[in-house]
């Protein structure tokens, strides 16, 4: 395909890398669950893991053949498609750990959710270049973020506070990069604040039992307390154990002891604690080095784009994975609640990666119009 030789070969390998890394710590997280939990072969989640990376390579190899004014056409698409994904799964979806988030294909499961932060950063690059001659307007400015309370109000409806979260904070960081007055930057500040407490108060008032369930998760502080740890805590605390057991270099490749079901999720959300007991504290941070460099990438591509759609696609999409990062290791920490945010390139899941490959295959479109305008092709 002619549109390879233009991709950004730098963001290109660290990408690999860190889904390559991803495919060994799933196996070697996953292994003892697959076999003793879920009475898989231990290759399980390896293998379909690697089958979303081949699907997602396919979808790589699509969206980076189309212009971002492609994106933009069919960001209204994607947007009502969303919507009606998110409405679907409120009447029918699939209840998973008490939350309906899931569409069930039978061979595999969707959660519109995920797909809705990517499709936000299209739409939020569609809108902001379609009005930018009328950012001075109110309504202009409050429009995006109230289809993105909406699109957070049926994600809180499943309930999924955690990712909903994620929505708001994406779509308001995003909002705050417009370069518009900063009065009325304060004014929609507001007015979005009242919406999301008016939002919750209504979820409180016809869901209290569940809105209760979720606000307990605020009371994430002594996990290993003894009220907590054969309760609330007890995922918290076995990390610090994780942290505890790998020291400065760590006990080595597939010798952790907690994945033997003391986390329960030490494939998806807590499988940087295993990353931390195998590799140590020399591990942990080269990982975060990887992501800070691949976040300095994405915002430098953003940075030279030659149109506003491209930037606002990669600040987007770095503020996307950012989130994601800090969420899940400041829960897996104990310095936030806990919310089933997955880790970027290395948590296992199928919706999150297919999206997380989307999301960087339009970066990667952006660095090829970069550089094709810079060499005069049209």
């Amino acid at each position: 395909m002619k549109f390879l030789k233009y991709i950004d070969k730098f963001l290109f390998f660290v990408s690999v890398s860190f889904f390559l890394i991803g495919l060994v710590m799933i196996f070697s997280a996953s292994n003892i669950a697959a076999f003793m939990r879920y009475d898989a072969n231990p290759y399980y989640f390896l293998l379909k893991q690697s089958i979303n990376l081949i699907v997602g390579f396919a979808a790589f190899l699509i969206i980076i053949r189309f212009s971002t004014k492609t994106y933009s056409a069919l960001s209204w698409f994607g947007l009502l498609l969303t919507i009606g994904a998110l409405m679907f799964v409120y009447f029918y979806g699939v209840l998973t750990n008490k939350a309906r988030s899931w569409i069930s294909f039978g061979f595999f499961m969707f959660q519109p959710s995920e797909l809705a932060k990517v499709v936000l950063i299209i739409w939020f690059s569609a809108f902001y270049e379609l009005k930018r001659n009328r950012l001075n307007k109110i309504f202009t400015n409050l429009f995006p973020l109230g289809i993105s309370a909406l699109i957070s109000a049926f994600i809180i409806l499943q309930p999924d506070f955690g990712t909903a979260g994620v929505v708001i904070l994406l779509s308001f960081l995003l909002y705050l990069l417009i370069p518009i007055n900063k009065m009325l930057k304060f004014k929609v500040a507001a007015i979005s604040g009242l919406v999301m407490i008016t939002m919750l108060m209504g979820y409180y008032i016809f869901n209290t039992s569940s809105f209760s369930r979720q606000i307990s998760r605020l009371d994430f502080l002594y996990p290993c307390s003894q009220e907590k740890f054969y309760t609330t805590g007890n995922q918290v605390c076995n990390s610090y154990i994780a942290f505890n057991n790998g020291s400065l270099t760590g006990k080595g490749l597939g010798n952790s002891t907690q994945k033997y079901l003391y986390l329960a999720e030490s494939h998806t959300d807590f499988i940087f604690a295993i990353i931390v007991e195998e590799f140590g504290f020399i591990g942990a941070i080269l990982i975060i080095l990887l992501y800070i460099i691949l976040l300095c990438k994405i915002i430098s591509i953003g940075n030279n784009s030659f149109s506003s759609r491209g930037s606002i696609i990669c600040y987007g999409v770095a503020i996307y994975i950012f989130l994601h990062i800090a969420i899940n290791l400041l829960g897996i920490m104990g310095l936030l609640p806990l919310t089933g945010i997955p880790l970027p390139f290395l948590s296992y899941g199928g919706t999150f990666t297919l999206c997380l490959i989307i999301a960087i295959s339009m970066v990667q479109r952006v660095a090829i119009e970069n550089k094709m305008k810079k060499l005069g092709i049209n």
